[in-house]
């Protein structure tokens, strides 16, 4: 209890000395010292009980159409985060819920998601097989060999097939609910057929 108080402390004082410091900087700044991790981390775990509705209470969606957040880049999140706070990215629900955090619970709350673990999903082999090839063509470029993303993109592999293939036709058919150019771009001649075995593909990827 003594040390989670102490951490506590730090992080509160951390947040006061950054003042004007961007939040990637502050979560970078937590990264880095293990004590203030595992009290964020602890502090992600209680903030995120109004996520666990949607996106279970560890990380792993409670819908097909929701995504796992478990083992996603915080730093990715934490943008995800921001663009939901300005209406960026729209969602009534997920707009009005993450205005209630402060900057501090948006970090918590991006770590404590990228540490969960998450598990793959079968997928039919012909499929996956075929979204293999597709990906590679299309994908492999901005979200790494294994899809785990980086900073900038998130990772999908493991992720949910019915949220997959939604968001891949969001972005061929620029509905407006998911933008990003590049993304029209290396979808815009993708079939029905052809998103489902990339989805397929990712699904089972560990």
């Amino acid at each position: 209890m003594k040390v989670l108080l102490i951490a506590l402390g730090f992080l509160t004082m951390s947040a006061a000395a950054q003042g004007q410091s961007t939040l990637p900087e502050r979560l970078k700044a937590v990264q880095g010292d293990p004590v203030v991790l595992k009290a964020a981390l602890d502090a992600g775990r209680r903030t995120t009980f109004f996520c666990a509705n949607c996106h279970g209470e560890e990380g792993i969606s409670k819908a097909p159409e929701v995504p796992n957040l478990a083992g996603q880049n915080p730093a990715y999140l934490l943008e995800q985060i921001r663009k939901f706070s300005v209406g960026e990215r729209k969602d009534q629900f997920m707009q009005g819920l993450i205005k209630v955090l402060n900057d501090d619970e948006r970090v918590q709350v991006a770590l404590f998601y990228a540490s969960l673990p998450v598990a793959p999903t079968r997928a039919d082999p012909a499929l996956a097989a075929h979204g293999k090839v597709l990906f590679d063509k299309l994908c492999l470029r901005c979200h790494g060999e294994r899809a785990h993303g980086a900073e900038l993109y998130p990772r999908i592999a493991s992720q949910n097939v019915v949220y997959l293939q939604a968001s891949i036709r969001r972005y061929r058919d620029r509905t407006g609910v998911r933008n990003n150019q590049l993304m029209s771009i290396a979808t815009g001649g993708l079939k029905d057929d052809e998103i489902v075995a990339i989805a397929s593909y990712l699904s089972q990827l560990p």
